[in-house]
C-alpha cells in the first residue's frame, strides 16, 4: 500500500495501534489516486481516520465492526475534540471520516455513515488579508535594494526576485510555484503551466518583470535549465521548500517594514484583490487562481465591498457631517 509516504504521525501510538490500517490504506491511495487530492489532504485525513479509531477502541472497547459505530459514539468523540481542535480543522477532519464511510459503503465495506447529518460549529468567517498596492510595490523592491547594495549575493537576490514577481503576478500557491520547473514557463507568452489541487494544471500569466528575472536568472547563475529542472533552487541546485519560502518572505516584509504574520497566500490574496479592484471580472479571476468552486473566488468581492465602506466613510462629506438635531 501506499500510506508509509503519506502519513506525518507514523511514530504516535495512535498510529501504532490501528489494526485498520488496511482499509485506511486503501482508502488514502483511493483519495491519492483516484480522486487527485494533494498528499497534505490525504495525509491530514488519514491522521483524522487514526485518531478516530483510537478513541472508539479506547472510549467505547470498540472492537473493528463499522457497522456498530453510533451517531451516539460519534457525538461523544467530537464533543471531546472540540476540546482540542479548533472548529476549522475538527470540520475538516469530520469532512475526511464522513468520505472514508462513503467509500466503505460504495464497497460493502459499511452499511451506514455515522456521519452524515451531523451539527457541527460553525466557522467564522474572516476576510483575507491582504497587501495594497503600495505595500506590494514597496515589498517587490526589497531584493532590488539588497543587489544595489551588494548586501546580498546575486545569486539569492534574483532568486527571491523570481518568487516574489511569480507569487503576486501569476497568483499561484507557494506549493505551486517551488513545483515550478524550466519545462513549465513559457518566456515568449510569459506563462506558466501549475499543478495546483487535485493536480489540475493551469496556465497563468506571470508578467514581464517575472519574464525578465527569470531569463536573467538562468542565463547567469542556473546550474540545470533544462525542461525537467527546478526553477526555485538553492545554491546546490536543489528545490527549495515551501518553508524555505515562508521565511524568504517574512525577511522582505521586515526589511520594508510590513507585518511579518502575513503568508505568501497573502499576496495571492492581493493579486486576486487587486485584478477585481482594476475591473477583472470574477468568473476569469476563479479561472486565473484555479478554484473549483465559484464560490471560493467571491470572498475577495466582500474585501472590496469593505474597502469601498471605509473609502466612503473616510471621505465623503456625508459620512464626516455630524447628524442634524
Amino acid at each position: 500500500m501506499g500510506t508509509a509516504q503519506v502519513s506525518e504521525h507514523t511514530d504516535s501510538p495512535r498510529d501504532r495501534c490501528c489494526p485498520e490500517e488496511t482499509l485506511v490504506d486503501l482508502f488514502v491511495d483511493h483519495l491519492s489516486l483516484e480522486r487527485r487530492l494533494s498528499d497534505y489532504t490525504a495525509r491530514n485525513y488519514r491522521h483524522a481516520l487514526v485518531n478516530f479509531f483510537f478513541w472508539l477502541r479506547s472510549e467505547v472497547e470498540w472492537q473493528g465492526d463499522l457497522n456498530v459505530i453510533s451517531k451516539t459514539f460519534v457525538r461523544s468523540y467530537l464533543v471531546e475534540e472540540q476540546r482540542r481542535l479548533s472548529r476549522r480543522t475538527l470540520r475538516n477532519h469530520v469532512s475526511g471520516i464522513r468520505m472514508f464511510f462513503k467509500f466503505c459503503m460504495e464497497r460493502k465495506l459499511a452499511e451506514r455513515n455515522p456521519f452524515l447529518g451531523l451539527a457541527l460549529p460553525k466557522v467564522a468567517k474572516t476576510l483575507p488579508k491582504f497587501l495594497t498596492e503600495t505595500q506590494t510595490d514597496l515589498l517587490l523592491s526589497q531584493p532590488i535594494k539588497l543587489i544595489e547594495t551588494d548586501a546580498l549575493e546575486p545569486f539569492v537576490a534574483w532568486r527571491d526576485r523570481i518568487v516574489l514577481e511569480i507569487l503576486y503576478g501569476g497568483g499561484v500557491r507557494v506549493s505551486e510555484l517551488v513545483g515550478l520547473n524550466y519545462g513549465d514557463l513559457d518566456l515568449r507568452r510569459a506563462t506558466a503551466r501549475v499543478t495546483g489541487k487535485g493536480n489540475k494544471q493551469r496556465l497563468c500569466p506571470i508578467g514581464k518583470n517575472a519574464v525578465h528575472c527569470v531569463r536573467h536568472f538562468r542565463s547567469e547563475f542556473a546550474q540545470d535549465a533544462s525542461v525537467g529542472a527546478p526553477l526555485i533552487v538553492n545554491r546546490a541546485g536543489k528545490r527549495l521548500s515551501v518553508r524555505s519560502v515562508q521565511i524568504m518572505l517574512k525577511k522582505y516584509l521586515r526589511m520594508a517594514g510590513l507585518p511579518d504574520d502575513l503568508t505568501p497566500h497573502k499576496l495571492r490574496h492581493s493579486y486576486a484583490t487587486h485584478m477585481l479592484e482594476n475591473g477583472a471580472d470574477l468568473r476569469s479571476v476563479q479561472e486565473l487562481l484555479g478554484h473549483a468552486n465559484l464560490s471560493t473566488t467571491q470572498i475577495y468581492t466582500h474585501v472590496l465591498d469593505e474597502r469601498l465602506k471605509q473609502l466612503v466613510a473616510e471621505n465623503h462629506p456625508l459620512a464626516q457631517a455630524k447628524l442634524a438635531k
